[in-house]
């Protein structure tokens, strides 16, 4: 068996998933929209800026975290940006999910400063 021939089976399979044809095709259907697909985008860049600053142990401002509660709140109740966070989830959990098959395949039994010497 050719590992690199699996994941290329394993990348058509993930693009032929219906996760992955829902969220792109609530996608496009975004784009169409340029004020609201900019919001959209807008949106998960302060998400993504709150996270890390969290995941960094800085500490969490809670008027920020009030107003990406409110934002999301906001954007939540148009239909389309509702359906495509929900896209966004079901494929973001598909691909959790492979991930950790794929991970858990290749765990070795080493915690994070294993003994790479087990592994030949």
């Amino acid at each position: 068996m050719n590992v690199y021939d699996q994941a290329h089976q394993l990348a058509t399979a993930i693009k032929e998933s219906e996760e992955c044809k829902q969220y792109n095709a609530v996608r496009k259907k975004l784009e169409e929209n340029p004020e609201l697909d900019q919001a959209v985008k807008d949106f998960m860049k302060k998400q993504f800026e709150f996270q890390t600053n969290q995941l960094m142990g800085k500490e969490l401002d809670q008027e920020e975290f009030m107003k990406l509660q409110q934002l999301s709140a906001v954007l939540m109740q148009d239909p389309l940006t509702g359906e495509y966070f929900q896209c966004q989830m079901r494929f973001s959990t598909m691909m959790s999910d492979v991930y950790k098959i794929v991970g858990d395949a290749a765990d070795f039994g080493m915690g994070p400063m294993g003994d790479f010497g087990n592994i030949m």
